[in-house]
């Protein structure tokens, strides 16, 4: 059922509602002044793209490789404004700050969203139902997800993605760690999203979305746009902003296609040895969240598992859940957990959406 990218240009096409190449600098000293008071003046948010000798190198060597018109390129990149705010919100918390669970989890499973989950899961039964039976991924793990990312389309981002993709791909911040890597990524989804919209003869400068450029009810990126969204509803076009079967669908396949297997829980509860001597956390802990060890290996490196877990087949992780000054939580994660964490690269944003989906199917059960 997945899509080609032309059916993706159709979502953009109907998306007229709030919904890899290393830029060259010149050498020349004259030209290089020229470019630092540029970037200077786009840093300071006075200026759009167009002042930067870059981005426009950046816009042409697109246009090559992509087939697309060189001014129409030109003029999108050169009109997008530097957002000054989006490079501070990328950057990860100082150092010497806790992480905690409790207080993440509460920022997303709270009453407001509860009632919100239930109400889009009434209204969307049927179709969370066929999503389950076609994909096998629960409907409460689709409304985990969906509920999290934008409380069931409540806030899907007033950010024009133009603005959010070119700020992230031209200013993305130094002091990042992995600043670099994260520098080719935004610049490879900028040249997805402009592609997408030349070919739809679209406005760039329409589509709405967060402040790194993801959109729609599930709030994808423009390249899972093209690899993952699905036309769920049956009328011919994709549209993740205006059609909730459309974004359930998506976020299914968007499982299925990063390794989701159906049927197999997402995590068991762990506890330690009471002898700390015969507890090997560093080593448990060394994968991270990659699912790395047996049922057996674990509980011989002192995680007890619970009786399911115990009878688990599959590779586990025993993930870290950080509670500021008060002792981790831990469970071990399935393959399924690590699922999730590929639709967002954190432990706390996966069980936040197990956690708010079980809430909502619990309210529904009620």
């Amino acid at each position: 059922m997945l899509k080609t990218v032309s059916t993706a240009i159709l979502l953009i096409a109907s998306c007229a509602i709030p919904i890899s190449a290393t830029a060259q600098k010149h050498h020349k000293s004259g030209k290089t002044r020229s470019a630092a008071t540029a970037r200077s003046a786009a840093v300071n948010g006075s200026m759009a793209y167009a002042t930067r000798p870059e981005a426009l190198q950046f816009a042409d060597d697109l246009a090559e490789r992509r087939d697309l018109d060189r001014e129409w390129v030109r003029q999108a990149i050169g009109q997008a404004r530097f957002l000054p705010q989006v490079p501070r919100l990328m950057l990860p918390p100082a150092k010497g700050t806790a992480k905690n669970w409790r207080v993440y989890r509460s920022r997303f499973i709270d009453p407001v969203r509860i009632r919100a989950g239930l109400r889009f899961w009434q209204d969307h039964a049927e179709t969370l139902a066929r999503a389950e039976r076609e994909f096998g991924v629960p409907a409460e793990t689709i409304v985990g997800i969906i509920g999290v990312e934008t409380i069931y389309g409540q806030q899907m981002g007033n950010f024009r993605v133009m603005d959010a993709l070119a700020t992230l791909a031209f200013d993305f911040p130094a002091a990042h760690p992995r600043a670099a890597e994260r520098t080719e990524f935004f610049q490879r989804e900028l040249e997805q999203f402009l592609s997408l919209t030349h070919r739809s003869n679209v406005d760039p400068f329409e589509p709405r979305g967060s402040y790194a450029g993801a959109m729609g009810l599930g709030q994808f990126m423009p390249s899972s746009w093209v690899r993952y969204a699905i036309d769920f509803d049956g009328d011919g076009r994709v549209d993740l902003f205006n059609s909730p079967a459309d974004a359930i669908g998506s976020v299914a396949n968007y499982f299925i296609a990063h390794g989701w297997k159906p049927g197999m829980p997402t995590h068991y509860s762990v506890q330690f040895d009471p002898d700390p001597a015969r507890v090997q956390l560093d080593e448990l802990l060394a994968p991270d969240i990659l699912p790395s060890f047996s049922a057996a290996s674990m509980q011989a490196k002192g995680a007890m598992l619970d009786a399911a877990g115990a009878q688990h087949t599959g590779p586990l992780a025993l993930v870290e859940l950080q509670n500021g000054d008060d002792a981790p939580s831990y469970v071990a994660g399935t393959e399924n957990f690590y699922a999730i964490t590929r639709y967002n690269w954190s432990s706390y944003y996966a069980m936040a959406v197990i956690e708010l989906g079980h809430e909502v199917a619990a309210a529904r059960a009620r």
